[in-house]
């Protein structure tokens, strides 16, 4: 098994500031995505942000990804690759983002509801989310990753929905992917205890339907299997005691899509 990396007071900080970009980038992808837009269009706006900002796009050639965002519509759970895709009213779009700064890596994502959605995505998104606060709850010194992916499956369960078993979260900051796996399911109590200077990515997966995935031949691209619609969030905590300190942030995203509303 691969070593965990724990992270210094200070190597925290340098992987917040990564995070501050990543977060800017997904704030400026809120200020424009609409229907009639690319999914392309969205990768370029947010590849020239995040080296705009000092930063360098983290999946860009990543294990041989062509682009500087995985862009996953609807059925689409996660490693869409960005092309001419048009966006639609009614589309469910999740943008996973990574930036590397100061030879820091930050890791988040967010799915973006287009115009009015029906009732089911609306639920899944909101109940996603949750699931997403359910889990950084968890994520405080002695507990376990077990209490994380407990946190997030009783919710989404609770509500009808599919937990993604194929793809987990994750160890980041020195890499991209760093151990431990954080899947979204499991038992309390069980698993790798969590310690300070821990820092991880914990995303929700989750399925409006059954919890089956298929595999595209491109090598990337990961759908359900029912062809339902899929949600995903990811944030990245830093294991503290007491409370988890979330190192990447929504707050710029949702200020602006709020204006948008208005």
């Amino acid at each position: 098994m691969s070593k965990i990396y724990y992270k210094s007071t200070e190597e925290i900080e340098l992987i917040r500031e990564s995070a501050v970009v990543l977060s800017g980038a997904l704030a400026e992808i809120a200020s424009v995505i609409a229907p009639g837009m690319t999914t392309m269009s969205l990768n370029n706006l947010g590849e020239t942000f995040i080296r705009d900002h000092g930063g360098v796009p983290a999946f860009l050639n990543y294990n041989g990804f062509p682009y500087a965002l995985c862009i996953s519509p609807n059925e689409q759970i996660v490693h869409g690759i960005p092309s001419d895709h048009v966006i639609k009213e009614g589309d469910l779009i999740s943008v996973d983002c990574g930036v590397i700064k100061n030879n820091y890596y930050s890791d988040s994502a967010y799915t973006f509801a287009i115009g009015e959605i029906d009732e089911e995505r609306q639920r899944l998104i909101d109940t996603t989310k949750q699931c997403l606060y359910a889990g950084i709850e968890k994520a405080v010194a002695g507990n376990r990753v077990g209490d994380i992916g407990f946190a997030i499956q009783k919710l989404a369960e609770d509500n009808g929905f599919g937990v993604v078993r194929e793809l987990v979260g994750h160890g980041v900051g020195i890499k991209l992917h760093e151990k431990p796996d954080v899947p979204n399911y499991g038992k309390r109590g069980s698993g790798i205890k969590l310690e300070e200077g821990m820092v991880l990515a914990i995303e929700p997966m989750i399925n409006a339907g059954s919890a089956g995935v298929k595999f595209w031949s491109d090598g990337w691209t990961v759908t359900t299997k029912d062809n339902r619609p899929s949600a995903h969030y990811e944030h990245m905590v830093a294991i503290k005691k007491g409370k988890a300190d979330v190192l990447s942030s929504f707050s710029q995203i949702e200020e602006v899509l709020k204006k948008k509303r208005e």
